[in-house]
């Protein structure tokens, strides 16, 4: 049987890549740190351990222990627009978090180390995003994506360990933090209607983004270790079709049953414009789900309403406070 480590998989779309895994037949062991997840989104089946990527006494355990076929690293706190105002956190956690995982996985000769990147490594001006184009990150959050990808490309070249990168972008469905209010614009925006509050925009409304249902994207990066032409390349995935953030605030009304009510925030530096080519995914693995932006908010909304709304929770230790978008909170970090 194989055995698979996902990391992350108390979150958002590591939870859903722990249940593929399972349908796949694997045995799973889940670790996460429930910064930004939740114990009831890890899938029945699992092994669950609470702990953290940056506990490298816990993770040497674990390698040892379960022997690890299969490492799926989706802990990352993905919060890119804030990463310009966590930096320390932000490469703490997605840089040398990930390089513990990638020193073990060398170690104990893991067959595949399956990585969730981001399109946020592509930076500005590169439209549509094809894996070919040179990656010109914008943002701390994307700088640390970016440097993994290369650290895994050093790792193969250097001692054989085999990857999959996926640039995964603007995922949601059920199982999103909606309370988490500096990421994830369309769990945002649920949020604040069941709190019976105007759904804020920053700036104009006008930057688009190709907003990707979970299940377009869970079920190949579960997949990916089965699919040899997969190794050791990047992928692009996703939905296609962009939208402004204008029209998404109308069909996450129009699902949820009521009339948008929007505030406008002052604009914040972000990339305008993004979306991807997934011609390269689309040859390796086939076509995804092509779920509609219609059809899966209103899966979300029916999952949201039995969840409820969620408290948004301050991020505490914000390192800089300098041009920090408006809404945000402003603690300092405490000495």
């Amino acid at each position: 049987m194989i055995t698979s480590l996902v990391t992350g998989g108390a979150g958002f779309i590591g939870s859903h890549v722990a249940r593929h895994c399972l349908n796949l037949g694997h045995k799973v062991i889940v670790l996460d740190d429930l910064s930004g997840g939740f114990e009831d989104h890890v899938p029945a089946g699992v092994e669950f351990i609470v702990g953290s990527i940056n506990d490298y006494e816990l993770l040497e355990k674990l390698f040892e222990e379960h022997k690890f076929d299969y490492v799926y690293h989706l802990a990352a706190y993905a919060a890119e627009g804030l990463s310009h105002f966590i930096r320390r956190f932000n490469y703490n956690n997605n840089l040398i978090g990930s390089v513990n995982l990638i020193n073990l996985s060398i170690l104990h000769k893991v067959k595949c180390f399956v990585f969730a990147s981001s399109i946020a490594v592509y930076g500005a001006g590169q439209l549509p995003m094809r894996e070919a184009l040179v990656p010109q990150p914008e943002d701390p959050y994307g700088v640390a994506k970016y440097a993994v990808e290369m650290d895994l490309k050093a790792a193969h070249h250097m001692f054989g360990l085999n990857y999959v990168v996926f640039r995964p972008h603007n995922v949601y469905g059920e199982n999103q933090n909606i309370g988490d209010k500096y990421r994830n614009v369309i769990g945002i925006f649920m949020n604040q209607i069941m709190q019976e509050k105007p759904m804020t925009i920053f700036g104009d409304g006008e930057q688009t983004r190709a907003f990707s249902y979970i299940d377009d994207v869970a079920p190949h990066i579960a997949n990916s270790p089965n699919v040899p032409a997969a190794y050791n390349e990047v992928f692009n995935v996703g939905a296609d079709k962009p939208y402004t953030v204008n029209e998404l605030v109308q069909v996450v009304a129009n699902e949820l049953g009521v009339e948008p009510k929007v505030t406008h925030l002052e604009a914040r530096k972000e990339v305008m414009h993004a979306h991807s080519d997934h011609s390269k995914a689309a040859g390796v693995f086939g076509e995804s789900a092509n779920v509609s932006l219609k059809d899966g908010i209103s899966k979300m909304a029916a999952w949201a309403r039995v969840v409820g709304s969620r408290a948004s929770a301050e991020f505490e230790n914000i390192e800089i406070e300098e041009n920090l978008p408006q809404g945000w909170n402003k603690k300092a970090v405490k000495a």
